[in-house]
């Protein structure tokens, strides 16, 4: 039994896991900073090697962005993600969780998303400080950017 299966069994799944990344998916990260959670990076890397950034010219199946109060307009940032993305890639918008600095209000979140084309399909614990929206496209909204 693989160690993922074993997890799985016991009722206990990794962050990488949690977000869906297999070996050999290529993820790009954006908005990258030193209080990002590197528990988080680390699962991640480990499970499918180094994170691509912004500047690849790679299809990636999956696209990660720090994102704080402040960052910038959300909404084009999403926009941004969806470039190198595949058709069925997934976008995981992460931001701090309520009470903490740079928090993000869900309906920001719901806004941005919806006018860049993505909608919302679940939220998770990223870490101790980060919450994680698994963001993906809307049926045909990719082709009409």
């Amino acid at each position: 039994m693989s160690a993922t299966a074993g997890q799985a069994a016991d009722g206990v799944r990794s962050l990488a896991d949690r977000f869906g990344i297999e070996p050999g998916m290529v993820v790009m990260e954006m908005g990258y900073d030193d209080d990002v959670d590197s528990d988080l990076r680390d699962a991640l890397t480990d499970r499918c090697g180094d994170l691509v950034d912004e500047d690849t010219d790679e299809v990636v199946d999956a696209v990660l962005v720090w994102y704080r109060d402040g960052d910038g307009d959300l909404f084009e940032l999403l926009v941004d993600a969806l470039g190198p993305l595949a058709d069925n890639g997934v976008v995981w918008l992460l931001t701090p969780k309520a009470g903490r600095d740079g928090h993000v209000e869900a309906s920001e979140i719901a806004e941005s998303a919806s006018t860049a084309g993505l909608q919302p399909t679940s939220t998770i614990n990223a870490g101790k400080d980060w919450s994680g929206a698994r963001l993906v496209l809307r049926r045909g909204a990719k082709g009409k950017k």
